[in-house]
């Protein structure tokens, strides 16, 4: 494993220390919310569409941070997450597409090595043979379970791969999975670009100057930016963005439509699916953003970016 300890582009990182995330479990302890209301499943799904699909761009929401992006007659995964129970939470709404519905993978990219994100028992789906992007310092975890096809990168690292730039950009974060390995590896999000279209993933991310900057890298079209676990405030914000920072970010990529993702499947803070969408819509509202750019998508829901928006989804079915 690599001696190197990674840190985020805007520099000094805060970490909360262990006092701080007593305080977080003793404030959560007093607090009385309710869970109950799920994110709902799209009522037709195009998972026929999808399986013939070559020629359209189409992003469809799995749940969490886990989409199926198709472009360029390929089929990418994000951070694929299809586990019941995280730590000791159970999940709180369905995948929406099944995993045996999904089409011929040809990429999966992963934004970083939290649980949420990397779920090994998720990837042994796919064959060995599947295409990985991974962050630096990542690719052993992946190499000692036997996939061989994975590729590492660093920041602002573009690889032309299956007709498409792809860059790895920062993200305001950190990553952990035993009691070894705190930022011995990277995060960050994914720019996919073709001549008409370019996508931003952006992993999980606190809200950060290097949103202004890939805004000015990249004419990005599409953000799929995370909305959800930001409360409480004080002890999440250097991970996490509020949907109300999540907005201010979608205005420094200067980006044509948003989807907001990273809500609504497991209880990793104290906020609700409910609370999360409530204050992005009304952020949106304030800041005076036409409403056709903000995407609230269903689970399983197929979204065609807003370049394509012109074309009749009732005639794919």
């Amino acid at each position: 494993m690599s001696k190197k300890v990674y840190e985020n582009y805007d520099k000094p990182a805060y970490r909360n220390n262990f006092k701080d995330f007593i305080s977080w479990r003793i404030e959560r302890s007093k607090k009385r919310k309710d869970y109950s209301q799920s994110i709902p499943q799209i009522e037709k799904k195009m998972v026929s569409y999808l399986d013939k699909n070559k020629s359209e761009t189409t992003i469809t929401w799995i749940g969490h941070s886990t989409f199926l992006i198709q472009v360029n007659g390929f089929n990418i995964m994000t951070d694929p997450v299809y586990a019941n129970q995280m730590a000791f939470t159970k999940r709180l709404s369905k995948p929406g597409i099944e995993l045996t519905e999904l089409p011929q993978i040809d990429m999966i990219c992963i934004s970083h090595g939290h649980y949420d994100h990397l779920d090994f028992n998720t990837l042994r789906y796919f064959s060995k043979d599947t295409m990985f992007l991974v962050p630096i310092g990542l690719k052993h975890k992946f190499t000692n379970r036997g996939f061989q096809n994975v590729f590492e990168m660093s920041w602002w690292e573009t690889k032309n791969l299956i007709g498409l730039n792809i860059t790895f950009v920062p993200a305001q974060h950190w990553t952990k999975r035993t009691l070894f390995d705190t930022n011995r590896s990277h995060w960050g999000g994914f720019v996919f670009e073709t001549k008409d279209e370019c996508i931003y993933y952006a992993g999980d991310s606190g809200y950060f100057s290097g949103f202004k900057e890939i805004g000015k890298r990249f004419q990005v079209n599409t953000a799929l930016l995370p909305i959800g676990a930001y409360e409480p405030e004080w002890f999440m914000k250097h991970d996490h963005m509020s949907p109300e920072e999540a907005v201010t970010a979608f205005l420094d990529l200067n980006a044509n439509q948003f989807i907001p993702m990273h809500y609504g499947t497991f209880k990793l803070a104290d906020d609700t699916p409910q609370e999360a969408i409530d204050r992005l819509q009304k952020a949106w509202k304030e800041n005076q953003i036409p409403e056709d750019q903000l995407k609230i998508a269903l689970l399983g829901e197929t979204i065609f970016p807003l370049i394509n928006s012109n074309k009749k989804e009732e005639a794919l079915f």
